[in-house]
């Protein structure tokens, strides 16, 4: 799965929140200033391209649909971003969050938690 470039993941999170869409659709909700249909048509195609998403015909209308689910998707670039900072370890991500205070003492409690229960059933 090629990766996706920030504005094609805004049109993913259209696709992910709303099911199928055409082209003006999306266009009316990007935010200002939009890119002209021609250009954000030539980007939905990209993103067919890239395997995220398919389309079928409506007369003359392409209605496009996301075929990769953002779960899968977030999992991907979730573990790819932690192998490309982080040495692909999960602990030195947590451990640069903690650092930088972007988890909240609440949140790392919650995480021992799903820790705890994992270390339990791994003893069961």
């Amino acid at each position: 799965m090629e990766e996706l470039n920030q504005h094609e993941e805004e049109i993913m999170g259209l696709f992910w929140s709303q099911g199928e869409l055409l082209i003006r659709d999306i266009l009316e909700q990007l935010s200002d200033p939009k890119p002209p249909y021609t250009t954000l048509a030539s980007t939905i195609r990209n993103i067919e391209r890239k395997g995220y998403l398919s389309h079928r015909m409506y007369g003359t209308v392409n209605i496009y649909k996301a075929i990769v689910k953002k779960e899968d998707y977030s999992k991907k670039s979730f573990n790819r971003y932690v192998n490309n900072f982080f040495g692909g370890s999960v602990g030195n991500f947590l451990s640069f969050m903690v650092k930088e205070k972007n988890i909240s003492e609440k949140e790392i409690e919650e995480l021992q938690q799903l820790i705890d229960k994992m270390d339990d059933s791994k003893k069961s």
